[in-house]
C-alpha cells in the first residue's frame, strides 16, 4: 500500500503595502526643501524687492517734472504691478534656468512625487517673495507724494495674489519650455516691455490704438487696472473682462508648466 504524501498547507501571506504619503505632507516637505535651497538668499531677495519698490516710486517720479497728484496716484498704483511682473517674469525663469543647468531641476523631477506639487512649492515661495513689495510700494508712495488711498481689501488681496501667480506661472512656463540661454534673453525683453511699453505706470491713452488693442489681451494692463481699482476704489472700478484675461493667462501658464514637467523625464 503506497503512502500518499500530503504537502503541508501554507497560510496565505499578505504583502503589506505602505500607505501613500498624503499630498499635503509631500507639499510641506517640498516647500521646506525649496526654502532650504534658497537659504540665506531668501531674506536678501525680499529686501531687494522692497528697495526696488521704493526705487520705482521715487525714481519714476523724477522723470515727470512737477508731478501732480493725479499722475502720482497713477504711477504709484501701477508700481506694484511692475514689481510683481518683475519677480514672476524675470526672477522665476532665471532661477529655474539655473536649477536646470545645475541638475537640481532634473533631480527634483526624478523624485517619486506628483510633479504639480513641485510647481506648487515653487509658486508658494515666489509668492512670498513678491507680495511684500506691494505693501512697501503703497507705504513709500504715501510718504513720498502724500495722497490717500481708498482700499477695497477683498479685491486688492485677491488681485495681488492672482497677479503674482499669473506672472510666476507664465515665467515658469517660459523657463521649462525654452533653453536656459533663450530663457534669460526672453526675460530681459519682457522686463523692458513691461516697464516701458505697457500702460501700467502711464495711461493707456498715450499708446496708439492698435497697441492698446494688443494690451487688451496681454496680462499687464488688466493686472494694473485691477490692482489700481483695489487701491483707489473711489475713482477706479474693476472690469470683469480684465479679470477673465488675467485668469486665462494664469491657467495657460500653469497648464504649460505642468505639461512640460510631466512630459519630460
Amino acid at each position: 500500500m503506497s503512502e500518499v504524501t500530503t504537502a503541508p498547507t501554507l497560510a496565505p501571506t499578505h504583502t503589506r503595502i505602505p500607505p501613500r504619503t498624503a499630498p499635503w505632507t509631500t507639499y510641506g516637505t517640498l516647500l521646506r526643501w525649496t526654502i532650504a535651497q534658497t537659504g540665506a538668499m531668501l531674506p536678501f531677495v525680499i529686501v531687494v524687492q522692497a528697495l526696488l519698490a521704493a526705487g520705482i516710486i521715487v525714481g519714476f517720479g523724477f522723470l515727470i517734472p512737477d508731478i501732480d497728484t493725479a499722475s502720482a496716484r497713477f504711477l504709484s498704483t501701477g508700481a506694484p504691478t511692475v514689481l510683481l511682473m518683475v519677480v514672476g517674469l524675470v526672477m522665476v525663469p532665471q532661477g529655474v534656468a539655473q536649477a536646470r543647468a545645475s541638475g537640481t531641476f532634473a533631480y527634483l523631477r526624478a523624485l517619486p512625487v506628483p510633479r504639480p506639487l513641485l510647481l506648487l512649492a515653487d509658486l508658494t515661495v515666489w509668492l512670498a517673495v513678491a507680495l511684500p513689495s506691494v505693501a512697501v510700494a503703497v507705504i513709500v508712495a504715501q510718504l513720498r507724494y502724500g495722497f490717500s488711498y481708498a482700499f477695497d481689501w477683498p479685491l486688492l488681496v485677491t488681485v495681488s495674489v492672482l497677479t503674482a501667480a499669473t506672472a510666476t506661472a507664465v515665467g515658469y512656463a517660459i523657463a521649462v519650455t525654452l533653453p536656459p540661454l533663450l530663457t534669460q534673453l526672453t526675460t530681459q525683453v519682457l522686463v523692458f516691455f513691461v516697464m516701458l511699453f505697457s500702460p501700467v505706470t502711464f495711461p493707456a491713452g498715450q499708446l496708439p490704438a492698435w497697441f492698446r488693442t494688443v494690451h487688451d489681451v496681454l496680462p499687464f494692463r488688466p493686472a494694473a487696472d485691477l490692482l489700481r481699482a483695489g487701491l483707489l476704489s473711489d475713482s477706479h472700478t474693476a472690469s470683469r473682462q480684465d479679470l477673465v484675461v488675467l485668469i486665462a493667462w494664469c491657467a495657460v501658464g500653469l497648464a504649460v508648466s505642468i505639461r512640460a514637467m510631466v512630459r519630460r523625464a
